[in-house]
């Protein structure tokens, strides 16, 4: 068994590999910083010596390269699971933010999972199993003050899950759409949440490797978990 996920250098992306690896999974990861996904890799073969990491530094915002990590995968043969997890955040409003903000944020947060899901998907059809979590969230369902370009990429990456919910049914291939509220990660830098107002990122690691684990003709769909005080505005 073996799950690959992108952007798993630090963060939500190397607890999920720890999660998967601590359940026997073997680990395919790539991520943007080769010393932060080796520092991924030490971490995972200290705690789980049997399990075999493979990496690959790629910068997934360029589809080149996308490609050249999905070919990287083919070898080890159909991912059990897929976790489309890379992505970046920019605040700022669709009329007034930087100059290629949209670009950065569609090609990152959209097309990597696009492109490297149509290169794996069809070893997953000829299987006839495995499941693609796309790391969604909750700007995928709502608008909100500067959310921006990074909301449009997150609604395609939700109209994109939906489409292969449909399409990879009966195929035998799970799609779930994963859609966080605020999670404590490195992003929010020196926030305080010593009044756990924001989530930690094993409540989303937990919930996702709880739905890997149904049965064959049982799917959880969609993901929705936010903060017990809901959103932050």
């Amino acid at each position: 068994m073996h799950v690959v996920i992108t952007g798993a250098s630090r963060g939500m992306g190397r607890a999920m590999a720890l999660k998967f690896a601590k359940a026997g999974f073997d680990l395919v990861l790539c991520a943007r910083t080769l010393s932060k996904l080796n520092e991924s890799k030490a971490i995972i073969a200290e705690q789980f010596p049997s399990i075999k990491t493979n990496v690959f530094v790629a910068d997934l915002s360029i589809k080149e390269e996308v490609i050249k990590f999905g070919e990287f995968c083919l070898p080890f043969g159909a991912p059990d699971i897929l976790i489309n997890n890379a992505g970046t955040y920019t605040p700022g409003n669709c009329f007034d933010e930087e100059e290629g903000a949209m670009e950065k944020m569609m090609n990152l947060n959209f097309y990597s999972a696009y492109h490297l899901t149509r290169i794996l998907v069809p070893k997953m059809i000829e299987r006839k199993s495995g499941h693609i979590f796309n790391m969604c969230s909750i700007a995928s369902l709502r608008a909100y003050k500067g959310g921006g370009s990074y909301g449009v990429s997150k609604y395609a990456m939700l109209g994109f899950s939906k489409n292969l919910r449909l399409e990879l049914m009966e195929h035998g291939i799970k799609v779930t759409a994963v859609f966080p509220g605020a999670v404590l990660t490195d992003s929010w830098g020196d926030f305080d949440n010593s009044n756990k107002r924001i989530m930690e990122v094993e409540d989303i690691v937990d919930m996702i490797f709880a739905a890997s684990k149904l049965s064959p003709q049982a799917v959880v769909e969609d993901i929705v978990i936010r903060p017990q005080l809901g959103d932050l505005d």
